[in-house]
């Protein structure tokens, strides 16, 4: 009886970074450079990896997907924020912030295994070398990438699940830039012990054992490298793992500590930190890590610019 008397929200209110003008008018701008740099960046690693066939091999077919998977994860918020940095009234539909938490759900978890699958790759090519290719042929690698999206989309199909079967009465302000489900749960007037379990639960067990499958292979990884006797073939193995071990630690660190951390030790500016680090800077980050840090990738670009100013 006490629900019907209740008003049904149908909007949330984001309350962003900062209420001040001129800070939102510094963090629109600073966000639509990142977020053109991730638009770019990432682009171009994707025509680089397809133009330049010394790249066509499974190292660099993850590579491509995994920038495909960044474009679309940095999507998902960054437009809507920069968008209500513009406006006065930055307002989101229930509807619409269940469908962004489902997304980002479906992308992160996809990105996490993906970076699984690129380290039982470096696994199968330090420690099998002359296996490699069978190991690592195209139906495999196509598998491994169709798996990684599978997982991702049943991880967002659990959570917005159950996230639909909450009301909402009030009040119907986000303490966020975004919408993420840790937040919208403290909006809640029903009881969301099933949703904190879940999403504990799915957290736990798909982020920790994607981090274990990781773990596992470099463990083996960095076992092989130790017995290899030239101080030159140690460092051309483990050169090719560095940059992907840097976006490991960069997507892991911050976005498991977010959706594990007790709610005692929960705060707006510490969650908003970590959720500009893995949503918005780690999609940046990682085609610039990966040009910098891999040789290969850096002289393909190299290649590539050459092209242009031949053409000029």
């Amino acid at each position: 009886m006490k629900m019907k008397n209740q008003t049904t929200v149908t909007e949330f209110i984001l309350l962003g970074l900062s209420s001040d003008p001129q800070m939102q008018i510094f963090l629109l701008l600073v966000f639509l450079v990142i977020y053109l740099i991730t638009l770019a960046g990432n682009i171009v690693i994707m025509v680089v990896i397809r133009a330049d066939y010394h790249l066509h091999i499974p190292m660099y077919f993850f590579l491509f997907h995994l920038s495909f998977v960044d474009i679309c994860y940095s999507s998902v918020t960054v437009p809507n924020t920069l968008m209500n940095l513009l406006t006065e009234h930055k307002t989101i539909s229930v509807n619409g912030c269940i469908t962004q938490i489902f997304f980002f759900f479906l992308l992160v978890v996809t990105e996490a295994f993906i970076l699984s699958a690129m380290a039982y790759d470096r696994y199968a090519a330090i420690c099998d070398p002359l296996c490699y290719m069978d190991t690592m042929s195209t139906r495999i690698c196509v598998q491994l990438v169709g798996g990684a999206w599978a997982i991702g989309f049943f991880q967002a199909l659990l959570n917005t699940v159950f996230t639909f079967k909450l009301h909402f009465c009030g009040p119907n302000q986000i303490s966020h830039f975004s919408c993420e489900l840790p937040p919208l749960l403290q909006l809640s007037c029903t009881d969301t012990l099933t949703n904190q379990v879940v999403l504990l639960t799915s957290a736990v067990i798909l982020g920790s054992s994607s981090f274990l499958f990781i773990l596992i292979s470099y463990i083996h990884i960095i076992s092989t490298i130790l017995r290899i006797r030239s101080a030159e073939g140690k460092h051309k193995a483990f050169s090719t793992c560095s940059s992907h071990l840097i976006v490991v630690g960069l997507l892991y660190l911050t976005a498991f500590f977010q959706y594990t951390k007790p709610s005692s030790v929960s705060s707006v500016v510490l969650d908003e930190m970590f959720s500009i680090q893995y949503s918005i800077l780690t999609p940046m980050l990682n085609p610039i890590i990966y040009s910098l840090i891999n040789k290969e990738v850096k002289t393909a670009i190299g290649k590539m610019l050459g092209k242009f100013k031949f053409l000029r």
